[in-house]
């Protein structure tokens, strides 16, 4: 395996130190030290700040399946079970980190009051692939599901969760938090799965006109 080249280096020293002590608090100087290179080749990849935020971004956006779904969803056949999966991965970082995890993108997209429209839209499309990513487990479960619910909606209901509940364990350091939002979320879901009718149900349940015999 090939050593990491110096702009992944630099995007990875910066993914962490965003990560840890946010964008405004992180310097171009911190990310050079911490990827260990000289300026001149941080400035030859990164003219800017905002150049080094944007390509983080991008490997986030990038790097949802390999890094995220992947590894939550190994062994995982059940729809259903793979969105309390995912959301299990992000209950593993905050004990890992004594609740001091926080969301990348959510934290960034909370820091970053007033952003660039190319900063704005990276985040955007960071929180569409994770809504996408949970969807399409919805769609998988669709038939499970009642003919009324709107799994787009549901899907970003799951992502305002997570978000929410790693913001509360991290604020409060307790996990007590983030497993308080995650029970009710499974409570909602129990609701919706027992619910009827189901879409299957349903599509059951329509009659069909009888073709008339001829007299």
């Amino acid at each position: 395996m090939s050593a990491p080249s110096t702009r992944d280096r630099l995007i990875f020293a910066a993914l962490r130190l965003f990560a840890e002590k946010g964008y405004g608090s992180t310097s171009v100087a911190d990310v050079r030290q911490a990827a260990d290179v000289h300026s001149g080749s941080l400035y030859h990849f990164f003219p800017g700040k905002q150049d080094l935020l944007l390509a983080v971004l991008e490997a986030y956006r990038d790097g949802i399946d390999p890094m995220l779904l992947q590894p939550a969803w190994a062994g995982i056949d059940d729809p259903i079970e793979k969105i309390f999966a995912l959301l299990a991965s992000y209950r593993g970082a905050l004990l890992q980190t004594e609740c001091q995890y926080g969301c990348p993108i959510g934290s960034l997209a909370l820091e970053l009051h007033e952003p660039d429209p190319a900063v704005r839209e990276l985040l955007a499309r960071n929180f569409e692939g994770w809504v996408r990513a949970v969807l399409q487990c919805l769609e998988a479960a669709r038939d499970q599901l009642p003919a009324t619910c709107n799994t787009r909606e549901l899907a970003e209901f799951v992502l305002t969760t997570m978000e929410g509940a790693v913001m509360q364990a991290r604020t409060h350091r307790d996990i007590r938090y983030f497993d308080g939002s995650v029970r009710q979320l499974r409570t909602y879901f129990d609701l919706l799965l027992h619910a009827t009718p189901t879409a299957k149900a349903k599509a059951k349940a329509k009659p069909t006109r009888k073709k008339r015999t001829p007299q």
